[in-house]
């Protein structure tokens, strides 16, 4: 595994935590189920660059998702 994955998932993972948490405090299942999925992604996903674009695409999905969605 080479240190910049490493350090890509601790960030998907920090992030994932603090969407989970505010998800749970403001009872929103959006930005739960992303914060749950921005710390399990990694794990399954092999390459630098598909770390970043699957990252960026989840922690954008919460906005996206309101916006579109009332």
């Amino acid at each position: 595994m080479e240190m910049s994955t490493l350090i890509i998932g601790l960030f998907a993972g920090a992030l994932g935590a603090g969407y989970f948490v505010y998800g749970k405090r403001m009872a929103k299942i959006t930005p739960m189920v992303t914060g749950a999925l921005l710390c399990v992604y990694p794990y399954f996903v092999d390459g630098t660059l598909w770390l970043v674009l699957i990252g960026v695409a989840l922690a954008a999905a919460p906005f996206v998702l309101d916006y579109f969605l009332p």
